[in-house]
């Protein structure tokens, strides 16, 4: 039996409304072997259990952990020799990215996002490559890194079938590159490909062997409509409904997909997977930048989650998604920092704030997001993309002890004005360096600011020090193959581009 008492100056249990959270003055949650026992003040508690153990005091504020509900890798892209291009031509820019060891990586990102207040994480691994074992391998690598620093993660890999560098048939637009280039990029092409039934049988083999993890979840991720033929997309929809695990789909992310969507299906992407019934609370979309009033009528109906990458979406040019109108039909939203955020790194109190502030449209009576609204996205609406669902996010009686303590009065200094809420000044001031203890399951896995589990500092010398050797031949070629291919597909979308066409899409945007 492991207990403890956790207090705080302020406690946030939820956001209750658009305006209001749940919070408790001189507050206090009871764990019990990872689970929340009694939350409420702190002289009541303090009188009614004798814990192990008793952390934070009356200078700390305790909340929930975060949810990042939407990320790809540790080093970042930029890191890695690939700029802020926009997305269609960032794709091939990231040919030249290195290898690097996948648990140092995992670890390199788990250790920011821990240090901004996050217990959970959506992993989405990339594309795939050689055999079932070496894939299982590889997801072992990232999985085991998660369950060395102690977070929670639910884990999927992406499934593409098809147009994996463009918006069209892999062999028609490898026939109209030169014949040297063509033939690099299908071989590349081939190396990364996997029939459907041996991509089925690694989701089955890795969801056995973690079913019955604490801490981590497997789910299923379509990457996206362009990428995924129908057939793809309903054996998908067949095995989240037959594994009970959810679905975390990019979708319209850019104009560019929206068009392909259009002239694939005749109708918007959302109406599309509508009609094949894949819409629903087990269904997350990731971005959903370019969706309209009629996609977005249709996620509320569904139930279908939402999850928003507001720096990705800037740094790669794909536009701002439509929040406000997401609220307004009671679309639930998450938060996720993808493949970096606006400073380069995981940092989700940053993310959120961006996702606080972007949306401030000019006006006196618009509707904008509130610092409740936003901390919902990131804890409550964030566990439900996951598969741990109802099990995180909330600081209640039954609920998992994932919990973050910060210094309250480095927040406050030098002065807070005394009306302000405790969660708006959270969201509006607080930093990682403010984030001194977080719990997951009741288990600090960071205590006044160390890390318990894993030795940070030996982890990124051993991973600066894998990196200090030159570029391999096989990732020169790949960055020189990724450099040809720019100009192509740079013209392959400037075919599309007619401005007049294009009208609309930029009206659209313009309007967010």
């Amino acid at each position: 039996m492991s207990s403890s008492l956790i207090r705080g100056k302020y406690v946030v249990c939820r956001a209750t409304g658009r305006t209001d959270a749940q919070v408790i003055d001189d507050g206090a949650v009871f764990q019990e072997n990872g689970v929340i026992v009694e939350v409420g003040p702190y002289p009541e508690l303090a009188a009614k259990h004798q814990p192990d153990e008793v952390l934070g005091s009356a200078r700390h504020i305790v909340l929930p952990g975060f949810v990042n509900s939407h990320h790809h890798i540790g080093l970042t892209p930029f890191q890695l020799g690939s700029p802020d291009h926009n997305l269609e031509l960032w794709i091939a820019s990231r040919l030249g990215a290195r290898f690097v060891d996948r648990h140092l990586d995992t670890l390199y990102s788990a250790f920011e996002l821990v240090e901004s207040g996050v217990t959970t994480v959506q992993h989405l691994h990339g594309w795939l490559g050689g055999g079932v074992p070496d894939v299982v391998t590889r997801a072992e690598q990232i999985l085991g890194a998660y369950q060395a620093i102690g977070m929670r993660a639910s884990y999927s890999f992406s499934m593409p079938d098809q147009n994996r560098f463009v918006l069209d048939a892999d062999e028609r637009f490898i026939r109209s590159l030169p014949p040297a280039v063509g033939n690099e990029l299908a071989a590349l092409l081939e190396a990364v490909s996997m029939p459907l039934d041996e991509v089925f049988s690694v989701f089955v083999e890795l969801w056995e062997r973690w079913r019955g993890s604490e801490r981590i979840r497997i789910q299923l991720a379509p990457a996206n409509l362009h990428w995924c033929s129908d057939e793809l997309l309903q054996k998908l929809h067949e095995h989240a409904l037959k594994y009970g695990v959810g679905l975390h789909m990019h979708l319209d992310e850019t104009p560019y997909q929206r068009e392909y969507a259009r002239r694939r299906t005749g109708a918007s992407a959302v109406s599309h997977l509508h009609q094949m019934g894949f819409l629903g609370p087990h269904l997350t979309l990731g971005h959903g930048v370019w969706l309209n009033e009629e996609d977005i009528d249709l996620a509320a109906e569904t139930g279908t989650m939402i999850c928003t990458n507001p720096s990705s979406n800037l740094r790669l040019r794909s536009g701002i998604a439509p929040l406000q109108q997401f609220a307004a039909k009671g679309v639930r939203v998450a938060i996720g920092i993808d493949e970096a955020g606006i400073n380069d790194d995981r940092d989700m109190l940053q993310e959120m704030r961006l996702v606080l502030d972007l949306h401030r449209t000019p006006g006196m009576d618009d509707v904008v997001p509130t610092a409740p609204e936003v901390f919902r996205m990131a804890t409550e609406n964030g566990a439900l993309t996951t598969g741990f669902g109802a099990n995180i996010g909330v600081l209640a009686p039954g609920r998992a002890a994932d919990i973050v303590m910060m210094d309250w009065e480095e927040i406050a200094f030098p002065y807070l004005h005394e009306d302000t809420p405790a969660l708006d000044a959270v969201l509006r001031r607080a930093k990682s360096a403010n984030v001194k203890t977080v719990l997951v399951a009741g288990e600090a896995i960071l205590k006044d600011g160390q890390f318990t589990k894993v030795d940070k500092q030996a982890a990124l010398a051993e991973l600066a020090d894998s990196l200090r050797t030159p570029l391999s031949p096989d990732e020169r070629r790949r960055g020189e193959l990724g450099a040809k291919l720019l100009p192509h597909i740079r013209g392959f979308y400037n075919s599309w581009h007619d401005r007049r066409q294009w009208a609309p899409y930029y009206q659209h945007n313009s309007r967010r």
